[in-house]
């Protein structure tokens, strides 16, 4: 694999930002503990998405997806979206456009990445979760598969949380505003999945896993009950474990597996 870091101008935020793309290496069989891919004119892609803490560097830094992607022939994107939530802020940075329009007209630009539907993927933890599943409950035509690692995906119960906003109201009236109504909005998961067409409920793939000590759980619960009401083509995954990087270094294997790389 080559680790690409990224630095450029966006036109979206006005800002410079960056971000880690991981590339297949074709034909790389003398490198210890290392196994190329078969060479291509075009790869799948997926979407790597951060958390509410995080940027662009912690997949690599806290994970080992290098190793875990080193055989596939996948491209990982991995964009700095800062504590946006993956919204288009009340203070004007328009993340969501940056993150469904600009990264991925860049990124088909710079990289040999499909423009294909069925090459296109996007994965998040925690606020990434929400992020991930977003994008393809928007664009389901523009993507294959979304998968949701502890996902923060009950957006409006977070964001009126009364002790969650005691402790971030700064946070979260830069992002969202100080009275603005997020249920059944564009922002609002469940009322996406209410958008759905008969067709896109069948051929959008959801991957959904969340700890049983996380304290997402609830949310996560209440999510899936939504989707499978909504007959989604839905894979839900629980077990022991918390909102930490050793269940998702765990978990993002798992996603890799289940991807459907052509």
């Amino acid at each position: 694999m080559a680790l690409n870091q990224c630095h450029f101008f966006s036109e979206t935020l006005g800002v410079s930002t960056s971000m880690n793309v991981i590339l297949p290496q074709p034909n790389c069989s003398s490198q210890i503990g290392q196994k190329g891919t078969a060479a291509r004119n075009r790869y799948p892609v997926l979407y790597l998405l951060h958390g509410w803490s995080d940027d662009e560097s912690i997949w690599i830094r806290r994970t080992s997806i290098e190793r875990y992607a080193a055989s596939l022939p996948l491209v990982v994107v991995m964009p700095r979206v800062e504590l946006s939530y993956y919204q288009n802020l009340k203070s004007g940075m328009r993340f969501w456009d940056f993150i469904s329009e600009e990264i991925p007209s860049l990124c088909q630009s710079w990289f040999p990445i499909s423009d294909r539907r069925e090459d296109t993927f996007a994965t998040g933890l925690s606020m990434g979760g929400y992020g991930a599943f977003r994008l393809g409950l928007t664009y389901p035509d523009r993507f294959a598969a979304v998968a949701s690692l502890s996902g923060a995906l009950d957006i409006e119960r977070f964001n009126s949380d009364t002790e969650f906003r005691r402790h971030h109201s700064k946070k979260l009236d830069i992002i969202y505003g100080l009275d603005d109504q997020i249920g059944g909005t564009d922002s609002d998961l469940f009322h996406l999945i209410s958008r759905l067409s008969p067709e896109d409920r069948k051929r959008l793939k959801l991957y959904q896993c969340c700890g049983t000590e996380d304290f997402l759980f609830r949310d996560n619960m209440k999510f899936r009950k939504r989707a499978e009401s909504a007959r989604l083509d839905h894979v839900y995954e629980e077990g022991p474990g918390s909102h930490e990087w050793g269940y998702w270094d765990l978990q993002i294997k798992n996603v890799l597996r289940w991807l459907p790389i052509r």
